[in-house]
């Protein structure tokens, strides 16, 4: 079995997976609680805020912890926007974010607030002309991904964050960094972002685990009220068997992320040439570094290549297992919104799948793959 869904999930880490099995049935203490059990699974909520702080190179205070990327958009947005609506009713986003930044942006647009959809070139990147044009002096909130999780175009994050700023520093400007987490270094303050939301099991951590950092003095509405956890900012008991693990699944990805940013770009380059041989495919995306090291996007022309077919062909005869643009939307029938941003042909909208790894795979696995993809597309391409 290859596995190239890395972008949908990753497997759990052994470190990660040993330390939620010692706070599951040994230290599982509610750190809410006032005796040493409880003293115990509060010092793993502690451990794990201060190593993702250390990483952000924040204060611990400025990190939340949340069940994962949907909830910490959701929070970010929602939340953001509620503590800025006395001063403008003006959103920025682009048409290219992940359902969990556009959804919520949408119910918001349908409340009353209106919202301008940035678009992008032909690589999935913005234009900072047209963002710069974009902001008014009603404009409240800004969301831009920093990699996008479909074809892996990088954003200009830093640039754009200048732009909002000097147009308005009470903006706040929120970044989708689920895809980017682990795989490039993000320092929030020197970077311009006030708000980052980051999903673990992207990222070897287990599912439902996740963390928001909000910028201090940066003012966001809690969305989930209790017993006042994570500061009042989300309220219920918090997961700490996986956020444990979250903290071990950090400290992994960076204690090894220029080794593991090489080897992946190192696949990736392989692939696409490997790919780029093959009579009807293209990849979609920079090819170069100036897109993230662990997505590529193809799209296959011919009769036969719907996604779906693609990806039953390289599982069922290869063992090979790939995504469909995103995981997260590939069971709907709807077109990927990125893949018409980039202005893909209309043939090629259904025809378009991803690969996307983690330190773990092989150059070997990569051959593998070439070779499969190397006699699956002429049958295919009736």
């Amino acid at each position: 079995m290859i596995y190239f869904d890395n972008s949908a999930t990753t497997r759990c880490s052994d470190g990660a997976l040993k330390i939620m099995q010692e706070a599951l049935q040994v230290n599982y203490g509610n750190p809410s609680s006032l005796h040493n059990m409880g003293y115990k699974g509060k010092d793993y909520l502690k451990t794990s805020r201060e190593i993702i702080a250390g990483i952000l190179k924040c204060q611990p205070k400025e990190i939340y912890f949340t069940s994962g990327g949907t909830e910490g958009n959701n929070l970010a947005i929602k939340g953001g926007v509620e503590a800025r609506k006395r001063l403008g009713n003006h959103i920025i986003t682009t048409k290219i974010e992940h359902a969990s930044v556009l959804n919520p942006v949408k119910a918001l647009e349908k409340e009353g607030f209106d919202v301008t959809y940035l678009g992008t070139d032909k690589y999935g990147v913005i234009d900072l002309d047209e963002l710069k044009a974009a902001i008014r002096p009603d404009t409240i909130f800004v969301s831009i991904m920093m990699v996008n999780n479909e074809i892996g175009s990088l954003q200009p994050i830093e640039e754009a964050a200048k732009i909002i700023k000097a147009a308005n520093p009470d903006i706040i400007f929120h970044v989708d960094a689920i895809q980017a987490f682990g795989k490039m270094n993000i320092i929030p303050k020197k970077m311009g972002m006030d708000i980052l939301t980051v999903s673990g099991h992207k990222i070897h951590g287990p599912k439902g685990s996740g963390f928001i950092y909000i910028k201090d003095k940066v003012r966001v509405v809690p969305q989930i009220l209790g017993g006042g956890h994570e500061n009042g900012m989300r309220s219920g008991t918090e997961n700490v068997p996986a956020i444990a693990a979250l903290g071990v699944a950090a400290k992994e990805a960076y204690d090894n992320l220029e080794a593991s940013r090489k080897h992946m770009y190192e696949m990736k380059f392989r692939l696409i040439e490997g790919l780029t041989a093959i009579d009807g495919v293209t990849v979609n995306g920079h090819h170069d570094e100036n897109s993230a090291p662990q997505i590529v996007s193809v799209s296959i022309k011919g009769n036969r290549t719907r996604a779906q077919v693609m990806l039953n062909a390289l599982q069922d005869t290869y063992g090979i297992y790939v995504s469909a643009g995103s995981a997260c939307s590939s069971n709907k029938p709807a077109i990927s919104e990125t893949l018409k941003a980039i202005g893909l042909e209309k043939d090629l909208l259904e025809r378009t799948i991803r690969f996307s790894f983690c330190p773990e795979n092989t150059m070997e696995e990569i051959e593998e793959a070439i070779k499969a993809m190397t006699e699956l597309v002429p049958m295919m391409v009736l």
